[in-house]
């Protein structure tokens, strides 16, 4: 069996990978994909726990989590969509300067 830490240290970093996606990139996709890791990692991190203390909680809230992650997948999949329709581009400095610009 793997320890516990092992396991959460694996969830750490898979949520510092998706950090470092939303804080460094400037493609919207690509920060809606960091959002998606960080995610994963936190519905990784109560399955561990809940595999730990022979608890069910744990599932549970992955499975509320995994319904989050779907309802907002597509939420901001559709959003980009828009936005890219009207836009033109996905790229955060774009389309903030444009908005300062009407400012």
């Amino acid at each position: 069996m793997i320890p516990i830490s092992h396991a959460l240290g694996l969830s750490v970093i898979l949520f510092f990978i998706g950090l470092a996606g939303v804080i460094i990139r400037k493609n919207l996709l690509f920060i809606l994909l960091g959002i998606e890791i960080m995610m994963n990692s936190a519905a990784l991190a109560f399955v561990i726990a809940g595999n730990y203390w022979h608890q069910l909680d744990g599932q549970i809230i992955f499975m509320i989590i995994m319904t989050l992650t779907a309802s907002e997948t597509s939420i901001g999949l559709a959003l980009l969509l828009l936005m890219y329709r009207y836009k033109k581009t996905l790229n955060i400095d774009s389309i903030f300067s444009e908005l300062e610009k009407k400012v």
